[in-house]
Protein backbone atom coordinates (compact mmCIF):
# COMPACT_ATOMS: atom_id res chain seq x y z
CA UNK A 1 0.00 0.00 0.00
CA UNK A 2 1.13 3.58 -0.97
CA UNK A 3 1.23 6.04 1.98
CA UNK A 4 0.99 9.95 1.90
CA UNK A 5 4.58 9.84 3.02
CA UNK A 6 5.52 8.26 -0.82
CA UNK A 7 3.68 10.21 -2.51
CA UNK A 8 5.37 13.42 -1.05
CA UNK A 9 8.51 11.96 -1.64
CA UNK A 10 8.29 10.75 -5.22
CA UNK A 11 6.36 14.58 -5.89
CA UNK A 12 8.94 16.31 -4.35
CA UNK A 13 6.03 17.62 -2.07
CA UNK A 14 5.71 17.92 1.56
CA UNK A 15 3.07 15.48 3.29
CA UNK A 16 1.11 18.19 4.16
CA UNK A 17 0.64 19.59 0.29
CA UNK A 18 -0.56 16.26 -0.67
CA UNK A 19 -2.96 15.57 1.97
CA UNK A 20 -4.19 19.25 0.73
CA UNK A 21 -4.48 18.07 -2.64
CA UNK A 22 -6.33 14.71 -1.73
CA UNK A 23 -9.09 16.36 0.29
CA UNK A 24 -9.45 19.38 -1.51
CA UNK A 25 -8.60 21.71 0.78
CA UNK A 26 -6.13 24.77 1.39
CA UNK A 27 -4.06 26.35 -1.27
CA UNK A 28 -1.86 24.48 -3.76
CA UNK A 29 -0.40 26.15 -6.28
CA UNK A 30 -1.72 24.76 -10.14
CA UNK A 31 1.94 24.10 -11.01
CA UNK A 32 2.32 21.80 -7.95
CA UNK A 33 -1.35 20.36 -8.40
CA UNK A 34 -0.79 19.08 -11.77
Amino acid sequence: MVSIDDVAKRAGVSTATVSRVLNGTGYVSEETEI
